[in-house]
């Protein structure tokens, strides 16, 4: 027996309060995720919703972390690892780490506005 779990719907990752518009522009304009609406009862708590394929983000907005300590992370996928991170450093994001292998995977590190750890990675077809 098992719990029935089908799918996989959302990841949420917390930025500081005074941090939204940082983080909105962070995962919208830099990263290119759509933003979605969100529902009604959930729209006075701040933050944004995103939409990627059948999962979405959303960015909750939360005093007192501090993420910069953990290793939790959101790992995005990317058709071509070298120009995602030529981007991304041309917009301004800090590159935390070199392309590195795992097996069947390269990838490298940044970190949104609020400190969440961000894995960018290509699949190896090789």
């Amino acid at each position: 027996m098992s719990a029935g779990i089908v799918n996989f719907h959302h990841v949420n990752v917390t930025v500081p309060r005074a941090l939204e518009r940082a983080a909105k522009d962070f995962y919208s304009a830099r990263l290119g995720l759509e933003e979605v609406p969100k529902p009604e009862a959930s729209r006075g708590r701040g933050g944004a919703w995103y939409q990627l394929g059948s999962v979405q983000l959303h960015l909750s907005l939360e005093d007192g972390l501090d993420e910069r300590s953990s290793t939790r992370h959101v790992c995005f996928v990317v058709e071509d690892l070298h120009r995602a991170q030529d981007y991304l450093a041309s917009a301004g994001v800090e590159i935390l780490s070199e392309p590195r292998p795992v097996p069947g995977t390269q990838r490298f590190y940044v970190r949104d506005p609020g400190g969440n750890l961000i894995e960018i990675a290509q699949r190896k077809t090789d």
